[in-house]
Parts: structure tokens; C-alpha cells; sequence
């Protein structure tokens, strides 16, 4: 099958062509059967004048005593100018019973002066065989034109009479001539209307192109792209063809723009991530080629195992930042973690408890607040790498002596993870991207202990690992309190367990779970 050749004329010309192929099609069938129906009326008028004017001719004859060859009967009064009368022959009746027809041996017609003029021959035989049956027939007369003529018998003596069909003719070529110049001025104003009217209500549709290929020449590669040309609010009227395409334009712009906003600032973020992360991995490395210049410059310098310790220690640092970010990267890759059913209590216990152990200046509390066992569906180390992260960095960024509470709460719709405390809080312009990479409230890039900060990956380790689970994060925080809520769908594949015990009253001094 041959492919479709695009369309090469405009919208406008295809439908000026179609509309003016249709009106002319209308017009000249409106036209034809006008000419027809006005030619069969002109017609049997024509035919019935002259069946009257043959009964009235063989009426005359009857009256007449002539020859066969007497036409004296056109004399009469009453007869028109152009009548035509023939005679046939004394052996009529008898061709007549053979074959219906006779042979005309005389013929005259009225002239305009009103005398008779006779048929020659080669005219005469232009009405041969015509039956004296009464039906119509047209016959081309040579030097008189074009006649109606019928024969008749009936009871009288065969007669053969003709009207011109002259008026007849002139009449229809008239009344074509009039359609012509009728239906052609017609259509070419109706051309001109359509013209306009075509013209105007395709405006807003060549509104709405030109705004798309205002658009189209906007650089959009490159840089941020704000303030694209949007479709006039005229031409997005839902009630027409042409609103309907501006109003679609619009929507797919806002679309593309914010796309490319989203863009340019998923790119900002990826600027600014490998710009941390080129900052966080450049320090430590410093560090370490430091050491190892001082120690090969000699060993009155530095002391060789303060020089190990601390290429260790950044080491150490730089592993660990390489580490959090591969699992970031095979988090946002949507690999699948180890699934199996864990215990939250358990594991928040355990999590406090090492907690506890990394910084006794705080006050660690724990609380179980279980309707329903707290078990769900996940990855043990990665669930209980999120608890470590939020409780570190309650531990890293408030002040010794302050009070850190992680509560476990369950029921049946979800299982959620707080852990609250009271130190001075996050600042109000860190809030909106707590959760984003390389967020600290701390700018500098050089830490030379755990307590001077971390990278700024945990919260953000935090929020994609809760994702993984089909769960979220939230914060809260305003100075004196600062709250994150874990929330995680609880896991159904379990049998139903028997009835929970009651809550668990506020641990204050031992974060450990009751044994009992």
C-alpha cells in the first residue's frame, strides 16, 4: 500500500475548494432539473396543441370536399404561423393495417404571412413513417427546424399535423442562458463570503500557530527557560476548534516549562551534589597526601603513628562517604532490598541502646506504644541503618545533657518510628531540604572529629531507604523540639498474632525492652 502523501495546500484553500466544488455541484443539479421539469411542462404543452390542432384539422376535412391532396383546411381561422399539415395517400388505411404507417403525398405549412408554402420532397420525407396512431414524435424538417407532429385516423381521414418546437427551444436556451449567469454570480459571491467567513474564523488558529513557532525559536537547551509566549485567552474558547488546540498549546507549554524547570533544577542539584561530593572526597584525600609528604620529608617532623592514625581516620571517612553514596545510587536505581519480617520494637531497642553506649551525655529514653506487634516487611540492616542515622544525628547536633526520646507506635493501618528531642533545633532555611544530599547546617568542608558534623548524606540515606519500604519521613522543628516521624505499612503476611499487650509504659532510665 502506497504511503499518503501529505497534504500540500492550506486548510483554508482545501476548504474554499470544497465548498465551492459542493455549491457548484448543488447549483448545477438545482439547474438541471429546473431545465428538465420547465422542458417536459414546455413539452406537453407543445404536445397537447397539437392534438387539438389535429382533431381540428381532420375536422376540417371532414367539411371539405376536395382531393386527397386538399390541405385547404390550414386557411381556417385559429390555425398558428409554422402549422404543418400533410395528406396521405388512398392506400393509407391499408399500409396502415400492414405496418401503421402511410405515405405523405402532400404537406404545406402556415408562413409568417399566413399563406401556405409546400413541402418538397426530401422535406416530405423527413415525416415518413409515422403511424396514424395519435403518439408524438419530433422530427428535424430540413429549412424548417425542429417539429412536433402527430398522426391521427380515428374515424375521419388520416391527417398528419406539426407545431415548430422553435419557442420551445428558445425558451429553454433562455432559461439555461439565465441559470448560468444566475448560478455563476451566485457562486462567486457565495465564494466571497466563504472566503471571509473562512478567513476570520481560522484567525485564531493562525494566532495560535504563530505562538507555537514563537515558542519553537526559544532556546530550550540550555539555561533556565521562564516566560514562554502562552495563546491569548480569546483564542482558548473551549466552544471552538481553534480554543480548543490554543487551550491544549497551553497546557502542553506550562507542561514543557515546568519539565524544564524541573530540569534545570534537577541539574542545579546534580551540580551542586558533585560539587559536594568532589569537596567531601577532596578533603580527605588533602589530608592524607599530607601525611604522606611529611612522613617522606622525615620522621622529625611528624610522628609516624600520629601520621598513620590520621591517614587511617580520613581514610576511614572517605569510605564511608564512597558507601553511602553507592547506596544512594542503587536506591534511586530501584534495585530490590532483602526482604524479610522485622520486629521495629526490637530493633529501635537495640539501636538506642548502642546509642546510648556512643553518647552518654544524653538522656536516652525509649517507648513502645503497641496496639498491634509492630512487624513489617523489609531490609533488618538498612531499617535499622535509618533508626542509627536519626538517632547519630539527634546526638551529633544538639548539646550534651539533652533529652532524646525514640517511640515505637503500632496499629493496624501502620507502624511509625518518632524520635523527638529537645535541643536548640534545625534552622528555619535548613528545614525545606533537611532530606536533600550534602544538607548541613555546617558549610565548612573540614571536620576533624565525628562531632564536627557529618557529609550531609544520613537524612537523605534516611528518605530513600523509607521510600524503598513504601513508607515516608517527615520532621518537624521549632527550638526545644525537633520530631521525625517514620511512617511504614505493616507487614499482612504474618498470621494474626494473639492479643498485644497493653502499652508499654515511658522507659526513663533504661532503654532496654521488658524482658517480661
Amino acid at each position: 500500500m502506497r504511503p499518503r502523501l501529505p497534504e500540500r495546500r492550506s486548510l483554508r484553500t482545501r476548504l474554499l475548494l470544497f465548498i465551492g466544488v459542493t455549491l457548484v455541484v448543488v447549483c448545477a443539479a438545482m439547474a438541471l432539473t429546473t431545465v428538465l421539469a420547465q422542458r417536459a411542462y414546455l413539452i406537453g404543452n407543445l404536445d397537447q396543441r397539437v392534438t387539438d390542432a389535429a382533431e381540428r384539422s381532420q375536422g376540417g376535412l371532414q367539411r371539405r370536399t376536395g382531393d386527397d391532396t386538399d390541405l385547404g383546411f390550414l386557411n381556417e381561422r385559429g390555425q398558428a404561423v409554422g402549422t404543418l399539415a400533410a395528406r396521405f395517400d388512398a392506400d393509407a388505411d391499408a399500409d396502415a393495417d400492414a405496418d401503421g404507417t402511410g405515405q405523405v403525398i402532400a404537406a404545406q405549412v402556415v408562413t409568417d404571412d399566413g399563406t401556405q408554402q409546400t413541402l418538397t420532397t426530401a422535406q416530405r420525407a423527413a415525416l415518413d413513417g409515422i403511424a396514424t396512431d395519435g403518439s408524438l414524435h419530433t422530427r428535424t424538417i430540413p429549412g424548417l427546424g425542429t417539429y412536433r407532429v402527430t398522426a391521427i385516423a380515428g374515424d375521419g381521414v388520416p391527417v398528419l399535423t406539426g407545431l415548430p418546437m422553435d419557442d420551445v427551444q428558445d425558451m429553454i436556451g433562455g432559461l439555461v442562458l439565465i441559470e448560468a449567469v444566475a448560478g455563476a454570480l451566485g457562486l462567486a459571491a457565495a465564494g466571497v463570503v466563504c472566503a471571509v467567513v473562512i478567513r476570520r474564523q481560522l484567525r485564531p488558529l493562525g494566532r495560535v500557530a504563530a505562538t507555537a513557532v514563537e515558542v519553537s525559536r526559544v532556546p530550550l537547551g540550555r539555561g533556565a527557560v521562564t516566560g514562554l509566549t502562552r495563546v491569548r485567552e480569546r483564542d482558548t474558547y473551549p466552544g471552538s476548534e481553534a480554543g480548543q488546540v490554543g487551550a491544549a498549546l497551553n497546557r502542553m507549554i506550562d507542561h514543557v516549562e515546568s519539565s524544564l524547570a524541573e530540569r534545570q533544577r534537577s541539574e542545579e542539584r546534580m551540580r551542586r551534589f558533585l560539587a559536594d561530593a568532589s569537596h567531601e572526597l577532596r578533603t580527605p584525600l588533602a589530608s592524607i597526601a599530607g601525611y604522606a609528604e611529611l612522613m617522606n620529608r622525615g620522621t622529625q617532623r611528624i610522628e609516624p603513628t600520629l601520621a598513620w592514625r590520621r591517614v587511617s581516620a580520613e581514610s576511614a571517612r572517605m569510605t564511608g562517604l564512597v558507601e553511602d553514596l553507592l547506596l544512594l545510587a542503587r536506591l534511586d536505581e530501584g534495585r530490590p532490598l532483602q526482604s524479610s519480617e522485622v520486629d521495629l520494637a526490637a530493633l529501635v531497642a537495640e539501636a538506642v541502646w548502642d546509642a546510648r553506649a556512643a553518647g552518654g551525655g544524653h538522656d536516652w529514653q525509649l517507648a513502645l506504644l503497641l496496639d498491634t506487634p509492630a512487624l513489617v516487611r523489609g531490609d533488618e540492616a538498612r531499617l535499622h541503618q535509618v533508626v542509627a542515622n536519626l538517632l547519630a544525628n539527634a546526638r551529633v547536633h544538639t548539646p550534651a545533657g539533652t533529652t532524646v526520646v525514640a517511640s515505637v507506635e503500632a496499629t493496624e493501618a501502620h507502624c511509625v518510628i518518632r524520635v523527638r528531642d529537645d535541643g536548640p533545633g534545625i534552622p528555619a532555611h535548613l528545614l525545606p531540604a533537611v532530606f536533600e544530599r550534602f544538607t548541613r547546617g555546617d558549610v565548612s568542608r573540614s571536620r576533624n572529629t565525628p562531632a564536627d558534623g557529618g557529609s550531609g548524606l544520613g537524612l537523605a540515606i534516611v528518605a530513600a531507604i523509607a521510600s524503598a519500604h513504601g513508607g515516608h519521613i517527615d520532621v518537624q522543628s521549632v527550638p526545644g523540639r525537633t520530631e521525625f516521624t517514620l511512617t511504614l505499612p505493616p507487614s499482612h503476611a504474618l498470621v494474626e498474632a494473639p492479643s498485644a499487650p497493653p502499652p508499654t509504659a515511658l522507659a526513663t532510665s533504661d532503654p532496654r525492652p521488658d524482658p517480661h
